[in-house]
């Protein structure tokens, strides 16, 4: 996924899935299982993830959010959306995935700012939890994090943004099921590779700080994404196939 930026930083160090607990490599588990169902399911008939997302639409234009309106779950307060632009090749656009306030765990506030730029507060505060690159076949290419302004949301540490993982669920059926589950269940069997992320959104972010003084920098243009990380379902699978079964 690009965005308009100059930085180009390097992919985060992930932590090994070997030295994960069973506990822990049970939930992905459960998480490889449903994303594999919500993809078998859209393939089935005849299409795939990112094709059942846009059925209806008339055209595909870059910018413009799919569906129109965003969705949202009320009770869980997730929401997510598909967009293109400037896509790198091999990319057909890309999921953001977001947690509103109603649906942070207890205690969570966000960064102090001392800048002039208006962000969403109090009821209306957003979290971007990561975004998902898709690839022209409909399947998951690469998770990525970026900067404040290029995401529209309020500004939470890495620490809180990690502890809202677990919270992000889609439980309804508009405009697809298996695209609203398959978003929540990849951000849980890739969780390791969003972490990771995060930690290093927020060091990019401190480094960026210290280099230039002057700057707002979490609204500075020349600082859009702050990391990538390829990813493989089925690479992953295999590997939580053996962990599991040891």
């Amino acid at each position: 996924m690009t965005s308009p930026h100059f930085h180009q930083p390097v992919p985060p160090e992930v932590a090994n899935l070997r030295a994960f607990g069973r506990a822990r490599l049970r939930a992905m588990w459960e998480a490889a299982k449903e994303v594999a169902e919500c993809e078998r399911v859209v393939e089935k008939g005849g299409g795939n993830l990112v094709s059942d997302l846009l059925r209806g639409s008339e055209a595909f234009y870059e910018w413009t959010h799919y569906p129109d309106g965003d969705v949202y779950d009320a009770e869980t307060h997730s929401q997510y959306y598909y967009h293109a632009h400037e896509n790198e090749p091999g990319e057909h656009g890309h999921f953001h995935a977001f947690l509103r306030r109603g649906g942070m765990p207890a205690g969570i506030e966000p960064m102090p700012y001392r800048g002039r730029s208006e962000r969403p507060l109090g009821d209306d505060a957003i979290c971007h939890i990561a975004g998902i690159s898709m690839d022209f076949q409909g399947r998951p290419r690469g998770l990525f994090a970026a900067n404040r302004w290029v995401t529209g949301e309020t500004w939470y540490p890495a620490a809180a943004v990690i502890r809202m993982l677990d919270a992000f669920r889609i439980d309804h059926a508009y405009p697809s099921w298996p695209v609203n589950r398959w978003v929540g269940a990849l951000l849980r069997l890739f969780r390791p590779e969003v972490e990771a992320l995060l930690r290093q959104r927020d060091a990019v972010i401190a480094a960026w700080a210290e280099r230039y003084p002057g700057r707002d920098v979490l609204e500075d243009p020349l600082l859009g994404l702050t990391g990538s990380l390829p990813i493989s379902v089925v690479a992953r699978i295999a590997e939580l196939r053996t962990l599991v079964a040891a």
